[in-house]
């Protein structure tokens, strides 16, 4: 017991620099992919070190707050995930941080900001049904919404919920803010939106944006790794190779339009897991 709760402890500690290092070889694949050197694979750590530094340009009062509210509400997701607690009161956790992300952009006099936060929000109605929808899908496997009692049934959801699992990875490039669904913040300079819901924030406030941003990274990916339970390490496997395969399509495929982003999410995922549940209840679990 006690070296399970010390393990899960250190991997709430160390989930921000697996998840900058994870962007930080993303940066660097992605530049050989274009013929570039690319940033060093540790650039993005550098970067929130800068940016811990600066100080910031502080557009409302609110912003302070809100950003280290994303960034708090996103590990408290993790834990209540890593501590093996209930998943769908997890999932509603890490939305309070996307909501916080939103109010932050929101708060601030800027257009830029003003439609990066509206997109924002398209994104989260985007994804939120489908991971709502995964949490149901594990109640209707175990009857409990409960981690631990995913552990204690002995079973591996993959086999029974494969259709929540491709749901999941459809969704997975609006996790980690990718194309062809990076509609409320782009990272390629050319693009009409640019930072969009970043625009206002700075300094510190966008270093604990950005750390919470790769906590969330890394509490989408371990959803995914749940599927492969009890072996978690071929999970982990899994769930990285969906990241970088998520990290190939953002290279090969232009930005969508909000619309269809909702479309291919809602008609694809839903339909995906829609068929799961009619699986399920025809099997009888």
């Amino acid at each position: 017991m006690i070296q399970a709760l010390v393990s899960s402890i250190v991997l709430i500690i160390l989930a921000p620099f697996i998840g900058g290092l994870l962007c930080g070889i993303d940066r660097k694949l992605t530049a050989r992919m274009q013929n570039r050197i690319g940033p060093p694979i540790l650039q993005p750590f550098y970067d929130v070190l800068k940016l811990w530094g600066k100080q910031p340009m502080i557009s409302s009062s609110l912003q302070p707050v809100l950003a280290s509210s994303y960034f708090l509400f996103s590990v408290v997701a993790l834990a209540l995930l890593v501590f093996r607690q209930d998943l769908l009161l997890a999932i509603f956790t890490m939305a309070l941080a996307d909501v916080s992300l939103v109010l932050g952009s929101f708060s601030a006099r800027s257009p830029y900001s003003y439609i990066g936060g509206r997109r924002e929000l398209l994104q989260i109605l985007s994804y939120e049904p489908i991971l709502i929808l995964t949490a149901v899908g594990f109640y209707l496997l175990i009857k409990s919404f409960v981690i631990e009692n995913l552990f204690k049934a002995g079973i591996t959801p993959i086999a029974y919920l494969p259709g929540f699992f491709l749901a999941l990875l459809l969704v997975l490039p609006i996790e980690a803010r990718k194309s062809p669904f990076d509609i409320s913040a782009s990272h390629h300079a050319h693009q009409e939106i640019v930072r969009g819901v970043f625009t206002e924030f700075s300094g510190f406030n966008l270093a604990l944006i950005e750390l919470g941003h790769w906590v969330k990274l890394i509490f989408f990916l371990s959803i995914l790794a749940l599927f492969f339970t009890p072996n978690l390490i071929l999970g982990s496997f899994i769930a990285f190779i969906a990241f970088f395969a998520s990290m190939l399509i953002d290279n090969i495929f232009a930005r969508l339009t909000w619309k269809s982003m909702l479309k291919i999410t809602w008609s694809v995922g839903l339909a995906l897991i829609l068929v799961n549940i009619a699986l399920l209840l025809h099997l009888g679990v």
